[in-house]
């Protein structure tokens, strides 16, 4: 995959995790609010990765 596709399903990543942890608040599931945070928290950190290889240059 091509580092634009990466950072493209890495804010998907992200969005989903939003989507979800709203999803949560919603119906009072703790558990996918959890899981919807979690899911942001590791998109963030690929988004940060990303963001390393740019400033290195590969």
């Amino acid at each position: 995959m091509n580092d634009a596709a990466d950072k493209m399903k890495h804010q998907g990543e992200e969005l989903g995790g939003k989507a979800k942890e709203a999803a949560g608040k919603l119906t009072g599931n703790e558990r996918l609010e959890a899981e919807g945070n979690a899911d942001q928290v590791k998109a963030n950190l690929k988004q940060a990765g990303d963001d390393v290889k740019d400033a290195v240059g590969h």
